[in-house]
């Protein structure tokens, strides 16, 4: 008679996204993160051994955290039980931690608790996990795409080695497509279908890294896309752009078109022009560019062109980049948006930047300068038989809060503020004090 689970369970497989239906099953399979799967790399030793203990799988989705919990739960013969934190909640994990002792006792067979999305959980759901995890029975295996150093319990990351795993390259995406294609078991094999490289070249640029995306496009493109007379499918750069809903741009991130326009959105900001700098910047957002790699580059720009001249522009562009990093993409291009306008539009000044780099190359280059004997920590016992902060002056102490003394063994100027913006008060500042000083 035949298993009707089983056969149910075999429907509900085939029914299931192409994403799912072939993920890999060993690490033969696996594509990508050689960084912690490479021959000789830890990950890999600790499975191939069997000695799996307890992991914190951190990285974008689509770059097989889950896939590897499972592929770990293969290897080494372990009880999967898996849960989802956002709908997980103390007694399930309870559930799961008894009857994970009871498979000990019973067949002596470990299990593997994966939970995913595990930063979804508060503390006390941590919490509960902390003396079984410590005693290696379950073995936690926690998946999350938000830094598990801010958004888990300090023991729970002291009782697990954290591995991030890195965006797939365009290579890794282009190997699983090619792989969907060819498996007739679990995959498209089984359909004629014709696809050129640029259409491949297309789901690996936009999928941004994240091989769930690239999959489950490739199907949606072959099971919708009529047959030709022959019987074959053509999937070509209009069915790819079709499928994934989205157009392709000359963008390539890791070639030209990506330096090219992360330079012209740099100097459209240096080069205050607000509307150059936000169609560069709708162009990388659409391409899938990384918000926080955007993010980064304003903030920079903030301080090496705009600097003094306007101080506000540091904290616009800065508040940008955490809010960015928060909320996540769509919303993200608006604070972008804000912070990429203020700094286009803001007074500027390269002073500070300039001023940084004249002193680095004098430390490099020149002789080494002491700290004067005045300016030497003095709040140690035995500081003042060396005469450490002998004949210091404290600046509050005198009119202004200014008092004339040595600050550094040979005179070196720096900073040059400049007439624009708020750092025209600072150089009229400078200057009184310098005159002043002789």
């Amino acid at each position: 008679m035949p298993d009707l689970f089983e056969s149910n369970k075999k429907i509900i497989e085939k029914r299931s996204p192409l994403a799912v239906r072939v993920r890999p099953r060993s690490l033969k399979e696996f594509v990508g993160q050689e960084h912690i799967l490479g021959e000789g790399k830890l990950l890999k030793r600790a499975i191939d051994a069997d000695r799996i203990t307890s992991l914190i799988l951190y990285g974008p989705p689509g770059t097989g955290k889950t896939t590897l919990a499972h592929v770990i739960a293969n290897a080494t013969k372990a009880y999967f039980h898996e849960i989802n934190a956002v709908i997980s909640n103390v007694q399930e994990l309870k559930d799961a931690i008894k009857a994970a002792k009871e498979r000990e006792r019973s067949s002596a067979k470990k299990t593997i608790l994966f939970i995913d999305e595990i930063h979804r959980f508060n503390k006390a759901q941590q919490d509960v996990l902390m003396p079984d995890i410590e005693s290696g029975n379950p073995v936690l295996i926690g998946a999350t795409t938000h830094n598990p150093f801010f958004s888990l319990v300090s023991p729970l990351i002291s009782r697990s080695i954290v591995f991030e795993l890195k965006k797939l390259s365009k290579e890794n995406i282009i190997q699983i497509l090619k792989a969907g294609l060819k498996d007739k078991e679990r995959g498209l094999g089984n359909m004629d279908i014709k696809i050129d490289q640029k259409a491949l070249d297309f789901l690996a640029d936009s999928s941004d890294g994240d091989a769930r995306i690239a999959l489950n496009a490739l199907e949606v493109g072959a099971v919708t896309t009529k047959p030709a007379k022959n019987g074959a499918v053509d999937f070509n750069i209009e069915v790819a752009e079709d499928s994934i809903q989205k157009k392709a741009v000359m963008y390539d991130k890791d070639e030209d078109g990506h330096y090219d326009t992360i330079s012209a959105f740099i100097k459209s900001m240096r080069g205050s022009d607000p509307d150059a700098a936000l169609y560069w910047l709708a162009k990388m957002l659409y391409a899938g560019e990384d918000p926080r790699f955007i993010a980064r580059r304003i903030v920079i720009c903030a301080a090496e062109d705009v600097g003094n001249a306007d101080p506000q522009a540091l904290v616009v562009a800065n508040a940008a980049f955490q809010i960015s990093e928060f909320v996540g993409m769509p919303e993200a291009r608006i604070p972008l948006a804000q912070a990429v306008c203020y700094i286009a539009c803001a007074p500027k000044s390269n002073a500070a930047y300039l001023g940084i780099d004249k002193a680095m190359k004098d430390v490099e280059v020149g002789r080494t300068m002491e700290v004067p004997k005045h300016l030497k920590d003095a709040s140690y016992r035995g500081a003042k038989k060396l005469g450490h902060g002998a004949g210091y002056k404290y600046s509050h102490d005198y009119e202004g809060h200014y008092v004339d003394q040595e600050y550094i063994p040979e005179k070196r100027i720096y900073y040059e503020p400049i007439d624009s913006g708020y750092e025209k008060k600072i150089k009229e500042y400078l200057d009184k004090l310098r005159k002043t000083n002789g």
